[in-house]
């Protein structure tokens, strides 16, 4: 029985641990929370340690692979959690639910989550550390970067590059061959007809720039 090893407790870490075992990927959770205190039990499933203490419970065997919980309120974090400890080798699962299409000729990365009815076309590539929310489009010859957040319903066309570290409003769509620089953020429902060169927070359609933002 394989165990699974969430960093992150919070809203999102219960709906991976949700999947994880009801999608049959795993057999067991823990959870490893800064904010929550040893032995507390969320949901069912019990927090072992703070995350400076994952690297000791991984040398014990106490768990298999490791994802990431961290919303995308916080893009540096995650990234900066994944290199950590992606650097020690330690294996990070990928969880992509039964009721997703993933086309065969895709190219998924480590540590990606990939909620319930998303479809992936052919030749569509998933950076490390991604997250796709429920529904989410992703067409032929499409590319999302690491550390990307999407909400659910994204549509994006084919031949569009999504860079690193952003994330997609609810029900944006991107339409085909733009391509979106990092660290930029999508308000819900915005429609990006133009490539975007300068990170910042995009709103309306067609997407515009309102204001920077901090990752």
């Amino acid at each position: 029985m394989k165990t699974l090893a969430i960093i992150g407790s919070g809203d999102l870490g219960k709906l991976i641990a949700y999947h994880a075992i009801n999608d049959k990927h795993f057999g067991n959770v823990v959870f490893f929370d800064d904010f929550k205190k040893n032995g507390e039990i969320v949901e069912g499933h019990t927090v072992i340690g703070k995350i400076s203490t994952l690297d000791d419970e991984f040398k014990k065997n106490t768990f298999s692979e490791i994802i990431i919980a961290i919303g995308y309120k916080h893009l540096n974090a995650r990234k900066n959690i994944f290199e950590k400890f992606y650097n020690q080798n330690i294996p990070f699962a990928n969880i992509i639910h039964s009721s997703s299409y993933i086309d065969k000729s895709c190219k998924i990365g480590h540590g990606v989550f990939i909620h319930p009815g998303c479809i992936l076309d052919r030749n569509v590539v998933i950076g490390n550390n991604t997250l796709l929310n429920t529904a989410c489009t992703v067409a032929h010859d499409s590319e999302i970067e690491a550390h990307c957040f999407l909400s659910p319903r994204v549509a994006i066309a084919g031949f569009v590059k999504i860079k690193e570290q952003c994330f997609l409003g609810i029900n944006s769509t991107i339409i085909d061959n733009i391509t979106i620089c990092p660290q930029t953020q999508l308000g819900g429902g915005s429609v990006v007809t133009k490539s975007i060169t300068e990170s910042g927070l995009y709103v309306g359609i067609p997407a515009k720039k309102i204001r920077d933002i901090q990752l």
